[in-house]
């Protein structure tokens, strides 16, 4: 396996799906059911690949595996540096688990430019997985922002009725960030002469105020693709304008980008001013869980109620990821999967409604149960996932952060925890509006329940939900030895400053 390129086969084999797709001719009808196929196929074998990843990772490790090295641009000490750790291991798998869902989920729902939508999403695939590979800090940010220009067209082109606005607001708020990133990348280049990510790990030692310069330009663009109140309003737009599979990859694997960057760049490279800046991370991470729920309880659109939790729920991510011992972080890597999983249900349970009655008004709804149960049994297991049921992926999430948050500030455990009390009120709230009741609306009597490509899409998330709730060994044993790494350098990095700095 060491000499085999598996991670770049698994990057780049959607480009060769899409190229397949590009050169098809012929009449329309034949060229949409062929990019549509190409498309599938394509995503699911990259997904079947990328399970190797999983059967052939070593948990007893906690350096990078799979790891391929080349020159890109050896006279400025780039290169092409690939490899995955526990970290990253399971977003890779998330990623390329969630592209053919999203596919599938599209096959009837899109007409318009079929062959450029399933293009579209192929190199959106190639940039995610790149991402999440990367170990050279200038080929993280190419797949880094690659990732906007395929999700710029998917909302511009395919959403709502205010997609460009949304489209638009969304590439600003995101490219202004990651600019400043890009600067953070030079400044450590010029400090050493490379921009190999493990070498930095190894040697990187900066002053504590320019480390806190560094580490407010990654923050800027973190906290953006989290995304952390107050820089999260280009989201419910964005969510709300998307197409349901746009809106599946946005909440599913986009918003994960941003505590990943937090867990690979700025706690390991920036340990001190990751110390100093984690009370501005609490506080920020507390009002996003409590305000959005509050936000959330009024919504009258489905998409806007969810990619509002979607924010609260992302807040216990970053809470876990910087209290810095082994329950938080592993809590934070554990609740972005899970969030990945069931947020993208949630949305594809919107899109299921609304491809029949083309509203997301909750208010248009009411007694789904009497015609659609298997809908409404989907939809349930999903909300209380997302609840946080104990049995199901977001309990145990929830409660390692938790548990890790009281181990370091007990005030910023009892805050967060109260989210846990309104994620179950507007969560609940929704599906009582949307599935119990009577049946009167005249428009809804005649509505079909989930048909077998629709149960296709949901059983692998049901299943994996569950998989999650009940045996979350078999996810945590794989990233341990990884986070038991990052926390202890970032320990033992903090102890020799503080007996540097005791003369």
């Amino acid at each position: 396996m060491t000499s085999w390129p598996i991670l770049s086969l698994i990057t780049f084999l959607p480009l060769v799906g899409a190229f397949f797709c590009l050169i098809v001719n012929g009449p329309k009808e034949a060229v949409e059911r062929n990019c549509r196929s190409i498309a599938l196929v394509t995503s699911a074998v990259t997904f079947l690949l990328s399970l190797i990843l999983w059967a052939r990772f070593d948990p007893t490790k906690a350096g990078f595996q799979f790891e391929e090295k080349l020159d890109w641009v050896p006279a400025l000490g780039i290169g092409y540096h690939m490899g995955i750790d526990g970290i990253s291991l399971f977003f890779v798998l998330l990623s390329t688990l969630l592209t053919p869902i999203c596919i599938l989920a599209s096959w009837e729902s899109v007409h318009v430019r079929v062959k450029e939508y399933m293009v579209a999403f192929l190199v959106l695939e190639t940039f995610m997985v790149g991402m999440f590979c990367a170990l050279d800090l200038a080929l993280f940010y190419v797949f880094f922002e690659g990732v906007l220009i395929p999700m710029f067209l998917i909302i511009g082109v395919w959403g709502g009725p205010r997609r460009v606005y949304a489209a638009f607001k969304f590439f600003l708020y995101t490219l202004l960030g990651s600019v400043l990133m890009l600067l953070a990348i030079i400044a450590i280049y010029w400090q050493l002469g490379t921009t190999d990510l493990v070498v930095a790990m190894e040697r990187l030692q900066l002053p504590f105020e320019w480390q806190c310069y560094l580490w407010l330009a990654f923050f800027a663009s973190f906290a953006v693709k989290v995304p952390m109140w107050p820089v999260h309003t280009w989201l419910p737009d964005a969510h709300v304008e998307a197409p349901t599979a746009g809106s599946v990859i946005l909440a599913g694997v986009l918003l994960k980008m941003g505590g990943y960057g937090f867990l690979r760049l700025s706690i390991p490279l920036l340990p001190e001013a990751t110390q100093y800046f984690a009370p501005l991370i609490f506080g920020l991470s507390i009002v996003a869980v409590i305000y959005t729920s509050l936000v959330a309880l009024v919504q009258e659109d489905m998409k806007k109620l969810i990619a509002y939790s979607s924010v609260a729920h992302m807040g216990f991510v970053t809470i876990g990821a910087f209290v810095l011992n082994i329950q938080g972080v592993q809590g934070s890597l554990f609740q972005m999967l899970s969030h990945g999983i069931v947020s993208a249900a949630l949305f594809l349970c919107v899109g299921v409604v609304y491809d029949r009655m083309h509203t997301r008004e909750i208010a248009a709804y009411g007694g789904l149960v009497h015609r659609m149960p298997r809908y409404a049994f989907t939809f349930m297991v999903f909300t209380l996932a997302s609840v946080g049921l104990p049995g199901l992926s977001g309990f145990v999430g929830e409660f390692l952060v938790l548990v890790g948050a009281f181990k370091a500030n007990t005030w910023v455990a009892t805050l967060a925890a109260t989210g846990l009390i309104l994620g179950a009120a507007y969560a609940l709230w929704l599906y009582r509006k949307v599935i119990f009741g009577e049946l009167t609306k005249d428009s809804l009597k005649g509505i079909l329940d989930m048909n077998r490509r629709e149960i296709a899409v949901f059983l692998p998330l049901l299943l994996l939900s569950l998989w999650m709730g009940i045996y979350p060994a078999s996810f945590l044993d794989p990233m341990a030895a990884s986070v038991d790494k990052l926390v202890g350098d970032y320990q033992a990095a903090i102890k020799l400053a503080r007996t540097a700095a005791l003369p």
